[in-house]
Parts: structure tokens; sequence; C-alpha cells
């Protein structure tokens, strides 16, 4: 292991390398001092060639200079978990969290497609797609992880994917969303159904003077389905949202939602549309039935920290709100089960750059980072969270990531399969299992000492 910089020296965020080691029982030298502050100029920026990378933020450190070695390509192998990143010690004071020593890991696959960059991912009925930085999205089966399928478009750049009643939407880097119909005639196919906005119905709002409401005049970043409402929100860096009937692929609104451009939506179940911007903020939306211009409003809007908020995930139930920020950490929002109000619970420490994707399974929670690590944290009944896991193998920024409960389709509770997409071209994914004690509980050790030569 490299030696660390101190803990009063500043990180130098335009240059460094990961190493992916090959045993994770070394600790750490030293630890930061208890009660220093977050430091927020981790924050990493993308270059000019990575233009469809979330948003480019006023308030991040520049992207030139990133090393990215070229991949490796490992076999499966088995690893206890690491009590930190390889570039920063992990801390417990700071927030409610605590570190498990009683979980491992190991990368079942390795997958290097020469695609480019991995942007994109989304998983539905045992069905992963990917998308890249060209013209292809990749279909992938499980439990086997095998590549099934191709879909091709004349436009490149897949920046957001997501999938509702047997319905794939893509946004591409032209500003469009494409439409697939999923069918299992035997075989599994993909059918072309559109790209919205429609050629027709934006040559009409072009005239009218109404093309700013038809079509994104930024990149889009992210994509989110209201299922009840059977409608489809898109985000983009020109600061708006903007609605989407699914029934006839039409805009029905457009939210100014951020002053600053947004990286992230997500949906809850009961309609509620929560919009992570570089404003560092993230903002709560309701959907009022009535008819009018503007039938969202803002219900209230949550403040990150003085970070910019990149990904943003909830759990199943709606109860808690994640957002991963670019100073590295994962704060995160408890709602009221009576109330309904949004409170801040905490922020999850150990990244070292920014978090840039968040995914959540039971009761698990899944961050990926642009310090080329994804950390897997559960959360108990009292409420902190454990790390069980930090995943080291990615030679790039981590992009995006997906999970499902338990290992080759089995539903399982006692771990959980992950699928990792990175800016080095490579898609890995992992299974993290949790052990149990004799007693048949899950052990968390709140304290732990430092000892050279472990």
């Amino acid at each position: 292991m490299a030696s660390l910089d101190s803990p009063n020296s500043p990180p130098n965020c335009s240059s460094f390398a990961i190493r992916e080691t090959t045993t994770h029982h070394k600790k750490m030298a030293s630890l930061d001092p208890p009660n220093s502050p977050p430091n927020h100029s981790f924050a990493i920026r993308e270059s000019t060639s990575q233009s469809f990378l979330r948003s480019i933020s006023t308030k991040e450190t520049s992207f030139a200079g990133f090393h990215c070695s070229p991949p490796r390509y490992s076999t499966p192998t088995l690893h206890t978990s690491p009590l930190s990143s390889p570039l920063r010690s992990f801390n417990p004071n700071p927030s409610n969290h605590t570190i498990s020593l009683d979980a491992s890991y190991k990368c079942l696959s390795s997958v290097l497609k020469k695609d480019g960059q991995i942007l994109s991912i989304a998983i539905s009925n045992g069905i992963i797609y990917t998308g890249s930085d060209n013209n292809l999205i990749r279909i992938w089966k499980l439990p086997e992880f095998a590549e099934c399928g191709v879909l091709k478009t004349k436009a490149c750049t897949v920046v957001a994917l997501t999938v509702s009643h047997e319905r794939l939407f893509a946004a591409y880097g032209d500003t469009k969303i494409r439409v697939w119909r999923r069918t299992w005639d035997g075989t599994l196919k993909h059918v072309k159904l559109a790209t919205i906005p429609r050629t027709g119905g934006y040559v009409r709002s072009y005239i009218s003077g109404k093309d700013k409401m038809m079509r994104h005049m930024g990149p889009i970043t992210s994509l989110a389905i209201n299922i009840s409402d059977n409608i489809l929100y898109s985000a983009s860096l020109d600061k708006t949202v903007k609605v989407w009937s699914i029934s006839d692929l039409k805009c029905i609104e457009n939210i100014p939602a951020h002053s600053e451009p947004i990286n992230d939506i997500v949906v809850a179940d009961d309609g509620i549309l929560y919009t992570a911007s570089d404003d560092a903020t993230i903002r709560v939306w309701r959907r009022n039935f009535c008819r009018g211009e503007w039938p969202h409003s803002l219900m209230v809007t949550l403040p990150a920290k003085c970070s910019p908020v990149k990904t943003l995930t909830l759990t199943a139930d709606g109860g808690v709100l994640y957002g991963g920020c670019t100073d590295g950490y994962v704060h995160y929002w408890l709602k009221g089960w009576l109330s309904g109000q949004l409170q801040y619970g905490g922020g999850l420490q150990g990244h070292t750059h920014a978090v840039m994707c968040l995914a959540t399974v039971s009761n698990y929670v899944i961050s990926g980072s642009a310090d080329s690590s994804s950390r897997v944290w559960t959360r108990e009944q009292d409420g902190q969270h454990v790390c069980l896991a930090v995943l080291l193998g990615h030679r790039g920024p981590i992009r995006c990531v997906t999970a499902f409960l338990g290992h080759s389709g089995e539903e399982v509770e006692d771990g959980c399969t992950i699928c990792t997409g990175s800016l080095d071209g490579v898609l890995k994914v992992w299974r993290v299992t949790r052990t149990k004690s004799a007693s048949g509980r899950y052990v968390k050790n709140d304290y732990f000492e430092l000892d050279e030569g472990v």
C-alpha cells in the first residue's frame, strides 16, 4: 500500500491511481482526527471529453489528468470486507454507522466489450440493460449473466435507462428518448416503438414558439417513471424536468426545477418526485390532480451540506432517501410515518471522491464513486448503518450500479448481487454475503484498532 497523505495535507484531486489488491486484511496506518471537518475538496469534475457524465459543476475540480489504467481481468476470488478505502482511512465517529467484519465478497464476472465508458444500467425481470458512450444497449440474462441481445440506434451515448411494464426507455446524447417494447414469444425480443419528442410534434411546437416545452435544451441525465400515473420524467442539464405521458408519448409539463443542472431524479410509489442538483439541494415535488399549467408543486427543499448532489435512491418503502454528493458523503433523510416530513438522518463517510451512483435493495445501500470503489452498507433496525464491504477492482470512476437479492436468482436475505459499470469500460458482477454468529445474529463492531503489520 502506498503511503497516505497526512490528515492536514490537501487531497490531490488532479491525478490519482487505484490499485486492485489481492488481499484486504491489511489495515490503514492512521485515522483522520475525530473532530476534523469534512473536506469538501474531494469533488471531481468531468473533462470536456466526458460531457455526459452527470453534470459539470462549477464547484468541482477538473477531471483532467484523472488516471485510469487498463482494466485487469481477474478470476472470481473471495475477500473479507476491508476496513477502509485505499485512499483514506475510515472514520466512524462523524456519522451514525459502524463497520462489519463479518461479511465477504467476491467478483463473479468481469466483462470488457470495448464499447467505451459504461454510463447507465437497469434491471427488470431477470434482464440487465447496459448503455455506454457508443450506440449500443447490451442485454444480459440472469442468473448466468450471459449476453442475449443488442439494441442499436444511430444516436450515441446512452446516458440513462429505465424499464416499466415491459417497456424500455433510453435517453441518448442527442436529448431524445427511444422507447422499446419487450416481448417473450419463445425468445426475448425488443420492438422499437417511438422516439420522443416526435419529429412532427416538435416541428409544430417550433413554429408556435413552444419548442423549449417539447424537448430538452441540454443533455438528459436521468429518467424515472411514475407507475400509478403512467407518466415518465426526464431530467436534464438545462435545469428542467419534463413530464411525458406514456400513453401517447407527449410532453405534458415542463418543470423549471433548479437554478443549476439537475443530475438525478427518483419517484416514490406515492408519486412524490425527488430532484437532485448542482445547487447543493434536493427538492421534493407533489403532483396535484387538477388541470392547470403547473400540476407539480414544490413541497420542500432539502439542503445537502453545501455539496452538489449527483445521485439519489429511495428504499422500497420510501422511508429513507439517500443522496450521493461530490464531497464523498452519502447523506440520508428519514421520512416520518405520521407526519410524512423528511428529517436529516446523517451522512455515510468513506469515499474519497464524488459519489456518482446509488442503489438500494432490501436493507442494503450500494454506492459507487469516482474513487473507483463501491461501498456496500446495510441499515440495521436501530437505524445505524454498517459498512459491509468495499468493492475494489475498477480502474476508473464507477458511473452506474444496480443490485438484487440472492445469488443466481435465489431470493435469500443473507446477501445481495451487485452490478457495477465504470468509465474504464468494464462491467463487474459482485456477490456480497453477510455471515452470522453462533447465536444466529449478524455481528457488527462499534470500535476497531489499527495495528501496523497486521
